[in-house]
């Protein structure tokens, strides 16, 4: 496969607050991991108000636009969440970046979406957790239109709650989040699988403070892997926040650059499908080794999960899953 086409969305800076965790020097930060080469910057086109009407309330989008437009500095939603007099248009940059990142790996080519601000925490009517709009929630909704099914795999450290609010009742939608357990948003549990048609399509790993790659490779060998194959989808989403890392100051996980390249590699292989990324959390120092390792992964690089074995709560987590799920049923 050819190497990944890095996305990165140009307006980005006009939604920013320096010092908070979710600002534009984190943006800087992970371009420090980006070979020159495979960079397309710009704004894109924007997602319309119909786009994410698909995931968020009307009413809340039209909020955000009025609120937005109200201010003359920085304004908050909640204890987490700021917004800008640009942060409206900024928003709409990053979902409509997600949706032509889906487009690409449409064609069979792997995109990575540099954006901000993130979105797996926003809701059908509120922010949340620094985000707006769901980027990938609202990429997957407009890409359901033309395909029948959409994966997406969320390897944040935070359970992304808004992505699986959007779709927990639909069986088109394959949602695997492999999270930190007791961590914001406290959503994420594994007997949180789906409800009506969608029971079963929601896969929730959340993984004890500490969890190594040899975890997250154990549930993605078998648990998500399985599950993708089972599910063929035309369309792979990763919600790609890389504060699992060692040292995140959000995180508390104790991932390397290495293990990130070897889940991207496997969602790619047990799919059969190019993937599209879109960038999520990630706050520390490593965050542009991972995004490196990533891209590297995904132009066919070798990536392996750095050695070591799962922990028993991960393996529990594990049986537990795959014995509930209609996917992985006499695996």
């Amino acid at each position: 496969m050819q190497s990944a086409v890095v996305l990165v969305q140009g307006d980005a800076a006009d939604h920013d607050l320096p010092g908070h965790p979710e600002s534009q020097a984190r943006l800087e930060a992970v371009l420090t991991g980006v070979p020159p080469a495979l960079m397309v910057s710009g704004p894109g086109s924007p997602a319309s108000p119909g786009d994410l009407a698909r995931v968020h309330a009307p009413a809340y989008v039209a909020a955000i636009r009025d609120r937005c437009a109200a201010l003359s500095g920085i304004g908050h939603l909640d204890g987490d969440t700021y917004i800008t007099p640009r942060s409206y248009d900024v928003a709409r940059s990053a979902a409509g970046l997600a949706l032509e990142a889906a487009r690409l790996a449409r064609t069979g080519t792997a995109s990575f979406a540099l954006v901000r601000p993130p979105g797996h925490h926003a809701e059908r009517t509120h922010a949340m957790g620094f985000c707006l709009f769901n980027n990938v929630a609202v990429a997957a909704a407009v890409v359901l239109d033309s395909v029948q099914r959409v994966a997406i795999v969320d390897w944040d450290v935070h359970h992304g709650n808004g992505t699986q609010s959007a779709f927990y009742g639909t069986d088109r939608v394959l949602y695997c989040s492999v999270h930190r357990r007791f961590h914001f948003p406290g959503s994420g549990w594994y007997d949180e699988r789906g409800v009506g048609e969608g029971t079963g399509y929601t896969l929730n790993a959340p993984l004890a403070a500490g969890s190594t790659g040899a975890d997250y490779q154990y549930i993605f060998e078998t648990v998500f892997g399985p599950a993708l194959v089972t599910f063929a989808p035309d369309l792979v989403l990763i919600s790609a926040g890389q504060d699992p890392l060692a040292g995140d100051p959000l995180g508390g996980m104790a991932l390397v650059p290495s293990d990130f390249g070897a889940m991207a590699r496997l969602v790619l292989e047990a799919s059969s499908r190019a993937p599209a990324l879109v960038l999520e959390g990630g706050y520390g120092p490593r965050h542009g080794d991972a995004v490196r390792s990533i891209i590297a992964a995904l132009g066919g690089d070798e990536a392996r999960f750095a050695q070591g074995e799962p922990q028993r709560i991960t393996r529990h987590i594990a049986e537990f899953l795959v014995a509930g799920s209609p996917l992985l049923e006499g695996r």
